[in-house]
């Protein structure tokens, strides 16, 4: 049976608002863009990481439900969202502790608070008990590609941007920019490295989508090419033809990052976008 739920999951309602509101509270507290465990930025660290735990709270209360006694897993595009950018924000705080990233903080919280209430307000569908017992490994390992998917942009966004530092003239004094000055360094990060780690990403993300739609070839009896197949497939393509680009003809810069977006972009398409049509334009179940 599917279930569509009428209103917001109840038992997410005090996670998911704690989760927003910390999100919030570390976007807007002031503090440096350095990264680390500076002093002055102990309460932003303690907001995002109150925040990061909630959210997972609340992914856990909206996806594991139990209808009419038996436990099942319910999905959608508002999850999708927000387990990607849980993911996400887990990969920046990481690096931002760690690899010296400089903050970006005040515009992934509120991202990532965006994606909590809309996962709130729309927490999908049941998922129909009767499938393939792949199923729960088939949806962890496309939200995996997702999250890994996310942390590429994220990646490529910086590096993008470090780019155009390094390439930026030098003052009307004659003085070059400080990253110039520091052995190439942009936003705290030599800019091979930021560039080695979108690839590593967009590898990592590469692998589990397809095993996601391996997954999806084996249970799925008959399979259909719906929506949701063609721009999966059609994204598989694309971040396929984006790494034998990179390792046979040395892609990179605005050109790898352009089949990066395309292939994001299909992918979003893929899962979010179709769910999205589904629960919100058309109102209709669907099984996965």
């Amino acid at each position: 049976m599917i279930l569509s739920p009428a209103l917001p999951s109840q038992p997410a309602l005090w996670p998911s608002a704690l989760a927003i509101l910390a999100y919030l509270l570390a976007a807007a507290w002031p503090g440096g863009a350095s990264g680390g465990l500076a002093r002055q930025e102990r309460p932003i660290w303690a907001a995002l990481s109150l925040a990061w735990l909630t959210q997972a709270v609340a992914i856990v209360l909206d996806t594991v439900v139990s209808h009419e006694g038996v436990m099942g897993a319910r999905f959608g595009f508002g999850t999708a969202l927000s387990i990607t950018s849980w993911l996400v924000v887990a990969v920046y705080a990481y690096e931002s502790r760690h690899l010296g990233l400089p903050s970006v903080r005040r515009v992934l919280p509120v991202l990532a608070a965006l994606t909590v209430g809309i996962a709130w307000l729309f927490p999908g569908q049941l998922q129909s008990a009767q499938g393939s017992s792949w199923a729960p490994l088939h949806w962890l390992l496309g939200f995996a590609s997702y999250g890994l998917f996310g942390a590429a942009l994220l990646h490529a966004v910086l590096w993008r941007h470090a780019e155009r530092q390094l390439r930026a003239p030098p003052s009307a004094s004659g003085t070059l920019p400080l990253r110039a000055r520091h052995g190439g360094q942009a936003l705290g990060m030599p800019l091979l490295r930021l560039e080695a780690l979108t690839l590593q990403f967009v590898w990592a993300g590469f692998v589990m989508l397809s095993l996601t739609l391996l997954l999806g070839f084996w249970f799925t009896t008959p399979w259909r090419w719906d929506h949701k197949s063609v721009f999966s497939v059609l994204s598989w393509v694309v971040f396929a033809v984006l790494l034998v680009g990179r390792a046979r003809f040395g892609w990179r810069g605005r050109l790898a990052i352009r089949w990066l977006v395309a292939g994001s972009t299909l992918l979003l398409l893929a899962y979010v976008g179709s769910r999205f049509v589904l629960e919100v334009i058309l109102h209709r179940a669907n099984p996965t």
